[in-house]
């Protein structure tokens, strides 16, 4: 049967591609990974699974269903402190040496405290990533772009990148994760139990066992829990899951209702006409959830050209750095330059700051 793994961290959509195609070489015949729900469904050995994703992306925690951490307020501060302590450093380098003209070992010290501070994770992440074969990310263009700025003494544009790219990483997770939290939101709507009308007696069951032509009863405060016909009653909905109308709409006898539903006022008795699985709130759910999971063509296409197109601009970086120097035997520290900023703009996130 498919196990559903949850995936703390993962924070990238490339990221979730890359875990999918190595657990489908590894032989996982189905296996899925959804970047915004941030899970893997596979089905097979959940334990080789496990390594497998760890192997492909360390920071990653797997998670099996049931023993989720939910990210809090939290989470997020231990990125803002780094964030704002770094830009703190990073202010007091430029007044330090544009405003008094101070360039010695303290200020080369305050703005390298500033780059590491902001920017660990990131080189982590690309030594991480390229001792296990996957050397030309994001990471590793960032990562030689900014160091290579410190190496020829450029330390305020090296520091100010890594914190462009760290803020964007940032506001770009909360975006994410907003989504993410939407998308639970609907989960909510799910009723958790159906009073079901059996031999004159009411027996509360789960919404999975009810069955078409059966008969509820729906209380007020209540969620509908599938589609059905209103046989007997009447009383407002609220239709706002569904519509994103917030006025209320009055349903009476023969009128549908559907699954997802909050019935306000009356009392109703209704008829189901489909089963949980083929209720509307079902659907809604499974779309939503397995919409990030199909991917487009045109994705796939831009997945597999970024595996080439990334080695093609480090190595034209390279020969940018290299030849013009050694035919014209100028110096190398403008080039170097150049093929710094080369690197920096060849990288689609830098490309969205």
């Amino acid at each position: 049967m498919p196990q559903k793994l949850k995936l703390e961290g993962l924070d990238c959509a490339s990221c979730a591609y890359e875990i999918e195609e190595a657990l489908k070489k590894e032989g996982f015949e189905f296996a899925v990974v959804n970047f915004a729900t941030k899970e893997a469904v596979v089905e097979g050995d959940v334990e080789k699974a496990k390594e497998i994703i760890k192997r492909v992306e360390p920071d990653v925690e797997v998670i099996e269903e049931g023993h989720g951490h939910k990210q809090g307020e939290g989470d997020y501060w231990k990125t803002v402190y780094p964030i704002g302590l770094s830009l703190v450093l990073f202010a007091a380098g430029i007044v330090m040496r544009y405003y008094y003209g101070i360039d010695d070992a303290l200020v080369f010290g305050i703005f390298l405290a500033s780059y590491v501070i902001s920017g660990w994770r990131v080189l982590r992440s690309a030594v991480v990533n390229s001792l296990h074969g996957n050397v030309f990310d994001e990471n590793f263009l960032i990562a030689v772009a900014t160091i290579g700025a410190f190496l020829i003494r450029e330390y305020p544009e090296g520091v100010a990148v890594m914190l462009f790219y760290v803020v964007g990483e940032f506001f770009q997770d909360m975006a994410v994760d907003r989504s993410r939290r939407s998308i639970k939101a609907l989960l909510a709507l799910k009723a958790e139990y159906a009073n079901l009308i059996r031999e004159n007696r009411i027996v509360q069951i789960r919404p999975e066992e009810l069955k078409a032509g059966g008969i509820i009863l729906i209380k007020p405060g209540e969620k509908v829990p599938v589609d059905g016909v209103v046989i007997e009653g009447t009383s407002t909905v609220d239709t706002s899951a569904l519509t994103g109308e917030s006025v209320p709409r009055t349903v009476k006898e023969g009128e549908e209702i559907l699954s997802g539903m909050l019935n306000l006022s009356g009392v109703l008795k209704v008829q189901v006409t489909k089963e949980l699985s083929e209720s509307t709130i079902s659907r809604i759910l499974e779309l939503v959830e397995n919409a990030s999971a199909r991917k487009a063509k045109t994705e796939k296409f831009i997945t597999r050209f970024a595996h080439y197109y990334t080695p093609a601009v480090v190595g034209l970086a390279a020969l940018i750095a290299l030849v013009p120097p050694i035919v014209t035997g100028g110096a190398f520290t403008p080039w170097i330059y150049r093929a710094l900023v080369i690197l920096v703009i060849s990288c689609p996130c830098a490309l969205v700051l």
